[in-house]
């Protein structure tokens, strides 16, 4: 029998099920409504269902980055720069003479330049300004005619191999000073509140409430604010996930004025990192198209352990692109099996990695280790697009410059800064006012209020990618 489109039924849950701003009055037994004229109690079914299973969404920060407080309305942290010499431009091939706009090239440098005829060893001979530098061949008398490889006048790109000078001649007259990137990041204060009468909160519910932080009894105040306590925690993470700094003239007349947002991961990859454009989803993944992947971080920092976090079809097109491969052979560059993969990442424990979600399988050099991402997949979130599949993140460590401590350090490539002193933390800040209970106000009701500030520091982004 195959199977088609799949909806719901006739009286289904809906597929979208979500919180709504008052209290739920089917909590509570309301005579008003039945009336004394109802002969016979119902038989009461107390514990409330939990058809979603565990609906929170937070973990993924917990699985690979950390968490530190700063006490500053920004975060700025410096990253290295490449260590060598290239450049890309326009080539007159009659002169030899390359355009590349701020090259870090100088005379007497030996270079390689590539066209789509091939290759060409060369010598710098002369700079005629910042922009432009003259280049003459080792391997034949001109570049455009005589000679196997003709260049002619276009685009081309080059790097610089080392140096050549003549006997008895000055060394050289400028030297390289090394390039940084200087990245800021700026907290975003997020907040949330669950109120409650002080009448509602002594209504005693005929529904036995649970929830994911532990609440549980037939006060349904109970089961609000564990709920709200738990949505809170998700928000916190997704706008890691999800913010966006403010564009420069975005909301200038409206409420966006004072706001400054905050760069989230996907915005950070987006703008500093890899995105895949086409070829890798859950229909055309292959070995070939997933070793694009590779040569990718083969130019940027070939980070051996990666870890991917990937909606349902994405897992399932791996699984089945593996399943279809031998893996048998462990290092000889194919795919491997779980039972042969390594976990080094985990201390080389199986089971740690497992009982985490993860899966591994090597390619190359490099290991990946592979789990659902329930964000990527809940229909109340990522799983009711289709524009993001999956984030592949760099397992370890990276070492940065932090300008507000003046030293280098070691961080996860993703960790949350939050705002904090010796007198103030706000990572998590959670207080109840109002007269239920102890009495802060004249107010009969209780309010829990939910506070946090905090960003997410993405350092090497340029080894992130972005499936879409």
């Amino acid at each position: 029998m195959a199977v088609g489109t799949i909806t719901p039924g006739a009286g289904a849950l809906p597929a979208t099920p979500s919180a709504v701003k008052q209290t739920v009055s089917d909590a509570f037994l309301d005579l008003r409504t039945l009336g004394w004229a109802q002969q016979y109690l119902p038989e009461l079914m107390e514990q409330e269902a939990e058809v979603f299973g565990n609906r929170t969404l937070s973990g993924f920060l917990s699985q690979v980055g950390a968490e530190e407080a700063m006490a500053s309305d920004q975060v700025i942290w410096s990253e290295q720069g490449r260590l060598h010499v290239s450049a890309a431009g326009t080539i007159v091939a009659s002169t030899g003479v390359v355009t590349a706009t701020a090259h870090s090239v100088r005379l007497n440098d030996t270079v390689v330049l590539n066209q789509a005829a091939g290759t060409l060893k060369c010598l710098v001979t002369a700079l005629p300004d910042a922009n432009s530098f003259t280049v003459v061949p080792y391997t034949q008398a001109a570049m455009d005619t005589s000679g196997a490889i003709v260049f002619v006048d276009g685009a081309v790109t080059g790097f610089v191999f080392g140096s050549e000078y003549k006997k008895g001649t000055e060394g050289r007259a400028e030297s390289l000073e090394p390039s940084f990137a200087s990245l800021t990041n700026k907290p975003a204060i997020i907040k949330d509140l669950y109120e409650v009468s002080g009448s509602d909160a002594s209504q005693i519910g005929w529904i036995e409430v649970s929830g994911e932080s532990g609440q549980n009894g037939y006060l349904w105040y109970l089961k609000a604010s564990g709920d709200t306590m738990s949505r809170f925690t998700d928000y916190c993470e997704m706008t890691c996930i999800e913010g966006e700094l403010t564009a420069t003239g975005a909301g200038t007349a409206g409420p966006l004025n004072a706001l400054s947002g905050t760069e989230g991961v996907f915005a950070a990859v987006e703008n500093r990192g890899n995105v895949t454009t086409g070829g890798f989803d859950d229909v055309n993944t292959t070995l070939g198209t997933f070793d694009l992947i590779l040569k990718r971080f083969d130019t940027q920092g070939a980070i051996e352990e990666n870890m991917m976090f990937l909606n349902r079809n994405h897992s399932l097109a791996i699984d089945d692109m593996l399943a279809s491969l031998n893996g048998s052979a462990q290092g000889n560059g194919t795919a491997t099996n779980i039972a042969g993969s390594s976990y080094g990442v985990f201390n080389n424990e199986a089971d740690m990695a497992l009982n985490l979600g993860f899966t591994g399988f090597r390619r190359g050099s490099y290991d990946f280790y592979k789990t659902d991402w329930k964000y990527l997949n809940d229909f109340t979130t990522r799983g009711s697009f289709v524009d993001i599949n999956g984030l592949i993140v760099p397992a370890g460590v990276s070492s940065v410059y932090d300008q507000m401590l003046g030293k280098n350090m070691k961080r996860p490539f993703l960790h949350v800064r939050y705002r904090a002193s010796q007198t103030e933390s706000r990572k998590m800040k959670t207080w109840v006012t109002g007269s239920v209970g102890a009495v802060s106000s004249s107010l009969d009701a209780m309010e829990v209020h939910y506070l946090s500030e905090r960003c997410l520091v993405t350092q090497g982004a340029n080894n992130f990618m972005l499936l879409k």
